[in-house]
C-alpha cells in the first residue's frame, strides 16, 4: 500500500516524523513524501534540506510566492492545487495523509479528493477561533475518509461534522511522541547548538499573526516586546512566524529587536524539533500564541503565556495562562507564572493530549481498514 504524506511547515514535519518512520519500517507499506510550502523557501530556512537527511523526498511542490498578503496566499493555493493534481497522477498513491489546517494542506487535500484518493486527516476537530485555519481544518475533515484526533472531545466534534464514528479514532496528540522518543539535548549541548548562553530566567517566544484580524500583527507583537523589555535577568529565544498573512511584519520586528538586544536575545527561522523541544526543558515558559504551548509545553511541566485569540477554543491544561494582546495583561501573566502558587501547581500538571503512542496506532488502523467503497461517505446524523 502506497501511503503519501504531505508536509509544508517545520512544525508539522516534526509532528509527522515518527508516523513516517513507522510507515517506512512496515514491510506492507511504501512511504511517499511530498514536500511543499515553507520547506522550499530560503526566507523560512530551506528546511527541506533537513528532511532529506531523514527521508527520501519523492516530490517537491513550489507554492510560496514572495508575498504574505491575502492575494499572494490565494494565488499560492491555486498554483499548489494544480501541481498536486499532476503529482498524484504520477505517484498514484493509495492513501494521502495530511495533518492540521494550513492553506497548503487544503490545496493538497482538494486535489486528492478530485483524484479519488482516500484521505487520512490528523488533528481534526480542533478549534482556533482567531485564525482562518479554523475553517480550513473543518473543510479538510469533510474531504477526508479516516480521522485521527488528539482528544475525545475533538473526536466527538469530527462526528458532529457528520463523519461516521467508525472512521474516527482518538489516538492522542502527535507532538508528545517526539518528547518520548527523541533524546533531547543537555543544557550544555543546547547552549552550544544555539551559540547562546541561558540566563537566570529564560523564555521561548513564538508569535504568529491572528489571521482573522486585519492589520493587528505589528500592534500586538509590539505589546509583547514592550512587556518582555520590562523583565529582569531574562534571556529570550525567538522562533519566527509562519508564512501567514502579515507574518513578515513580525519577523522583521524580531530581527530589529535582536539586533538591538543581542546580549539577551537570539532568533531562529527554525530551531527544528530537537532544539525546540530541548529548549522547552530549560526555559521558564513558552510565550506567544503557538499551539505547541498547549500541546507540548505541559509535558515538560512548564507554563505557557498564551496571548490573544489565535488559539481560542483549543483544549488547555491549567499550565496555560491566557492573556490579552496588551502589555499590562502580558505582564500580569508573567507575575502569575513566577508566583509560588502557580509554580507548585505545575508539578502535578497532566498533558490532555494523550500518551505519546499515536503513530503505531495510526499505522495499525490504516492497515486494517478496507479501502473498497471508502470514498462514498454518507453523512452521519446525530440522533436526538
Amino acid at each position: 500500500m502506497k501511503i503519501c504524506v504531505v508536509t509544508g511547515t517545520r512544525a508539522e514535519y516534526g509532528l509527522l516524523y515518527w508516523l513516517m518512520k513507522e510507515i517506512e519500517a512496515d514491510k506492507d507499506l511504501e512511504l511517499q513524501l511530498i514536500v511543499t510550502g515553507m520547506h522550499l523557501s530560503p526566507e523560512f530556512g530551506l528546511t527541506y534540506q533537513t528532511i532529506e537527511k531523514d527521508f527520501k523526498i519523492d516530490k517537491k511542490i513550489e507554492m510560496l510566492l514572495s508575498s504574505d498578503t491575502s492575494i499572494g496566499i490565494s494565488k499560492s493555493m491555486g498554483l499548489a492545487q494544480i501541481s498536486f493534481s499532476e503529482v498524484y497522477e504520477e505517484l498514484k498513491p493509495d492513501i494521502l495523509v495530511v495533518l492540521g489546517d494550513r492553506y497548503e494542506i487544503f490545496s493538497a487535500t482538494s486535489a486528492a479528493m478530485i483524484a479519488r484518493i482516500p484521505i487520512v486527516h490528523l488533528h481534526g476537530g480542533e478549534t482556533t477561533e482567531g485564525a482562518f485555519d479554523e475553517s480550513i481544518r473543518h473543510s479538510i475533515t469533510k474531504m477526508s475518509h479516516l480521522h485521527f484526533t488528539a482528544t475525545e472531545e475533538y473526536k466527538n466534534r469530527v462526528i458532529q461534522l457528520g463523519e461516521n464514528p467508525f472512521r474516527v479514532f482518538n489516538v492522542g496528540g502527535m507532538g508528545i511522541e517526539n518528547i518520548k522518543r527523541l533524546k533531547l539535548l543537555s543544557k550544555d549541548e543546547f547552549e552550544k547548538s544555539i551559540d547562546f548562553k541561558l540566563n537566570k530566567k529564560n523564555i521561548l517566544v513564538t508569535f504568529h499573526p491572528v489571521t482573522l484580524e486585519r492589520d493587528t500583527a505589528r500592534e500586538q507583537f509590539q505589546e509583547l516586546i514592550d512587556a518582555i523589555d520590562e523583565l529582569k535577568d531574562t534571556n529570550i529565544i525567538f522562533t519566527k512566524a509562519n508564512s501567514d498573512t502579515d507574518g513578515r511584519v513580525i519577523n522583521e520586528m524580531i530581527d530589529e529587536y535582536v539586533a538591538k538586544n543581542n546580549t539577551k536575545s537570539v532568533c531562529f527561522t527554525s530551531l527544528g524539533q530537537l532544539r525546540y523541544l530541548s529548549a522547552l526543558q530549560y526555559v521558564d515558559a513558552m510565550v506567544g500564541n503557538s499551539s505547541s504551548g498547549l500541546a507540548e509545553a505541559p509535558s515538560f511541566k512548564k507554563g505557557t503565556i498564551n496571548i490573544g485569540d489565535r488559539q481560542k477554543g483549543r483544549i488547555k491544561s491549567s499550565s496555560v495562562i491566557d492573556c490579552e494582546a496588551n502589555k499590562n495583561s502580558i505582564l500580569e501573566g508573567f507575575t502569575k507564572l513566577y508566583s509560588k502558587e502557580f509554580q507548585e501547581t505545575l508539578k502535578t500538571i497532566n498533558n490532555p493530549y494523550g500518551d505519546g503512542c499515536a503513530s503505531k496506532k495510526i499505522v495499525e488502523i490504516i492497515k486494517s481498514v478496507d479501502l473498497k467503497n471508502i470514498l462514498k461517505k454518507p453523512f452521519y446524523d446525530l440522533k436526538d
